[in-house]
């Protein structure tokens, strides 16, 4: 099985969980029984059962496209907000000579808007960011171009929300973002007044020069702190009548514009940046199953059993140690026949060798479910496995027989002869022939009691 990480490994239990709840029960027969086999506690069961569905029906595959179009989705938001931060550098210089509160707000202004809202939202709703990590979601939806994917968005909230790390998580997004478009506006800032000239002004018409000093210096107190020079009273009256044509005003003016962004612009959004990734990752490895919720509650019997949780069965060491030593390990024992659905009339077992047991007839849903428990405890070194070619290979007989070959080291399907006076259908053999082909399992119509007795023809 694909190596996962812990959260994926809760995002694809949480996924079956609600294909259940919304579909009904799945087949989960082995993968019960597996579960059962591995041991542990309650939420690794449930865990190794839910991964075992996800594998077999295709979810694990689709998390890994989703994981990808997530990827490429994040790339064209990142690439998104350096154009965005570019072209706000662009507007705040585009007027000739620059008006710098005009400046100030084009760099700032909606940064500041929507920083102030994540904070409210942060505090009385916790859900703020939900535009742009539903954009997020839909376009890694539609990039991961898997229909089973569609089931993985809805499984990742719900079990984000009961830990209340969607807000962390949409933080890291969205802070993350805006840190990205600031800092793109910080350099092209930077590049543009390296490589031109540029004079600065401010222009009002019903405030006097006086507030515009209270505020310039206000506003340049904590970059100044950072070494980022702030004009004087005297720069700041004289650009209220035209751009100084003198370097050391358009040099304080360019480094009062920058130290303000930085401090106003970059600086939060880096500090909220990094804030949400440290809830977001200690949150994330806090997760755990919620075993109150209905679908894993109804899978305490299943995976748990009572007898199982009060110690009843205790194999012996000697055969544990066998189990555990691999599959394909021979012992005095280790070989194994077993049949499907056979006809009273048909005379059975055969002579077997001594090394050789007999399974008998798996005719019921009973007999299947003893002899898958107790292959999974005790796995038979070879296998071989009766089939009456009469019958028509439905998919409940293939299906046992793939679960059976997988609790063996190696497995072969007898094809029986018909009795005396009757003759096998040429179409139905061949459609066991195809089936048989396809599951990569060998099969003959002789006995394979030689290769069961030593392990060659």
């Amino acid at each position: 099985m694909t190596e996962l990480t812990p959260l994926q490994n809760l995002w694809l239990t949480e996924t079956v969980r609600l294909r259940e709840e919304h579909a009904g029960p799945l087949d989960d027969l082995e993968a019960n029984r597996l579960a059962r086999t591995a041991g542990g506690d309650l939420p690794s069961r449930i865990q190794r059962r839910a991964l075992w569905l996800a594998e077999r029906d295709g979810l694990t595959s689709a998390l890994k496209h989703w994981l990808q179009g997530a990827r490429l989705a994040l790339l064209l938001l990142m690439i998104f907000a350096v154009l965005s931060g570019a072209g706000l550098a662009f507007a705040a210089l585009s007027q000739t000579p620059v008006n710098v509160f005009w400046a100030l707000g084009s760099l700032l202004g909606l940064n500041l808007i929507l920083l102030l809202s994540w904070l409210l939202g942060l505090i009385f709703a916790g859900e703020h960011g939900a535009t742009l990590g539903r954009l997020w979601l839909w376009l890694s939806e539609k990039m991961a171009r898997d229909a089973k994917a569609a089931q993985l968005a809805p499984a990742l909230l719900l079990m984000l929300q009961r830990k209340k790390l969607n807000r962390w998580a949409l933080g890291t997004l969205v802070n993350g973002l805006w840190l990205l478009a600031m800092f793109s506006a910080l350099i092209l800032l930077l590049t543009l007044m390296a490589t031109r000239r540029y004079g600065f002004v401010w222009e009002t018409t019903l405030l006097s020069a006086d507030t515009f000093i209270h505020v310039t210096h206000a506003l340049g107190y904590l970059p100044s702190l950072l070494g980022f020079n702030v004009p004087t009273v005297e720069m700041i009256r004289a650009s209220g009548d035209g751009a100084l044509d003198i370097e050391s005003a358009r040099q304080a003016w360019a480094t009062w514009l920058v130290g303000v962004l930085v401090v106003y612009g970059v600086l939060p959004r880096l500090l909220l940046t990094l804030l949400c990734f440290w809830r977001w990752n200690s949150g994330k490895t806090a997760l755990r199953l919620d075993l109150n919720l209905p679908g894993y509650a109804q899978l305490r019997e299943r995976l748990m059993p009572t007898s199982e949780r009060l110690g009843v069965n205790d194999p012996e060491p000697a055969q544990m140690h066998r189990v555990e030593s691999g599959v394909g390990e021979l012992a005095s024992e280790g070989a194994l026949l077993v049949a499907i659905e056979l006809d009273e009339q048909r005379p059975w077992p055969p002579a077997l060798p001594k090394n050789v047991s007999n399974a008998g007839i798996l005719d019921s849903r009973e007999s299947r479910h003893k002899l898958l428990e107790q292959l999974s405890r005790f796995p038979p070194a070879r296998l071989a496995i009766a089939c009456d070619p009469r019958r028509s290979p439905d998919r409940g007989s293939l299906a046992l027989i793939a679960e059976l070959a997988r609790s063996a080291g190696e497995t072969r399907v007898w094809l029986l002869q018909a009795p005396p006076g009757e003759a096998l259908d040429a179409e139905r053999l061949g459609d066991w022939h195809v089936a048989l082909q396809q599951l990569e399992l060998p099969f003959a119509d002789c006995a394979p009691l030689n290769w069961l007795e030593t392990g060659h023809d």
